[in-house]
């Protein structure tokens, strides 16, 4: 076991070691409610959770955390923070938002938000808006060209500022929706995977909320009273094809309690000779014994 693995393993996150007077600047103005600590715990730990089994912590190192001003992210950073007050997360953490120029965002919020904690940031202004608004036809959503815009800058920011890892809010609901939009249009299996290397090679993209149920980061936000940012400022919506898969997940989990936790259970317990691909099983070198 390495020592951040020790380091996160050995030190348990009680209801009391996360009450109001003893916690992160952003936690001391929230109402010291059993439901909010349940849920603060849970928060905290799932994400100790993620970071342990996918070996997402070099001590020492400097995360770049994109913070958009939705609810995800807002709570991605939160739970970071308070981790690292806790010595629970040897890293150094600066928040940065891309101002990508849609029209009506409000430049002030994330600055004043960031300020008032005394979170090091940086909010870096690139108007990605006109050059999608100038490639997409106007009958199609402008998210996918919108995001891989907005990925390539936040790389460049993070190179910078000497960041090793780009850190993003993506939650359970996000991999498993992206895993049945694979499987429905795409013809492979393939998610979101919480952590990766960039194809450059020189940057992690680490998702600490990989086991964090949507739900309760709205119930965070909630509590918390963040000051969130819609996503739909340009006009556009999410794509009708992850809206299905959205869909469809709320109404099975509606039907059968639990199945998105057994769904992303799953997504880590594959068996590739119980699959079909021959590029990770050698089934041709499958043989039954001879002296049989």
């Amino acid at each position: 076991m390495s020592a951040v693995e020790t380091l996160i393993s050995d030190t348990d996150v009680t209801d009391e070691s996360v009450s109001a007077d003893g916690c992160h600047p952003l936690f001391r103005d929230i109402p010291s409610t059993v439901e909010f600590n349940k849920l603060r715990k849970r928060l905290l730990r799932l994400t100790r959770q993620s970071l342990d089994d996918f070996s997402m912590v070099t001590p020492g190192e400097r995360w770049l955390v994109g913070l958009s001003g939705g609810k995800d992210s807002y709570a991605l950073l939160a739970v970071l923070l308070e981790l690292k007050w806790r010595g629970l997360l040897p890293v150094d953490i600066l928040a940065c938002n891309l101002d990508q120029g849609q029209p009506n965002f409000p430049k002030h919020i994330l600055p004043d938000f960031l300020n008032k904690y005394g979170i090091a940031h940086r909010i870096e202004y690139q108007d990605t808006y006109s050059i999608v608004t100038d490639k997409v036809p106007e009958n199609q959503t402008y998210c996918a060209l919108c995001s891989r815009l907005r990925r390539g800058n936040l790389y460049r920011v993070a190179r910078e500022e000497g960041c090793s890892a780009l850190v993003l809010g993506h939650h359970r609901e996000d991999i498993l929706e992206t895993f049945f939009m694979n499987l429905f249009h795409g013809g492979r299996l393939a998610s979101m995977p919480p952590k990766l290397v960039n194809d450059e090679g020189d940057l992690k993209v680490l998702r600490p909320f990989s086991y964090v149920a949507e739900e309760d980061l709205v119930k965070f936000a909630d509590l918390m009273q963040f000051p969130i940012i819609p996503c739909d400022l340009c006009g556009s919506q999410d794509g009708l094809q992850r809206n299905a898969m959205k869909a469809m997940l709320t109404d099975i989990e509606k039907r059968m309690p639990g199945r998105k936790e057994t769904m992303i259970r799953a997504l880590g317990n594959i068996r590739p000779s119980h699959m079909l691909d021959r590029n990770l099983f050698d089934f041709a070198g499958l043989m039954i014994s001879s002296d049989k």
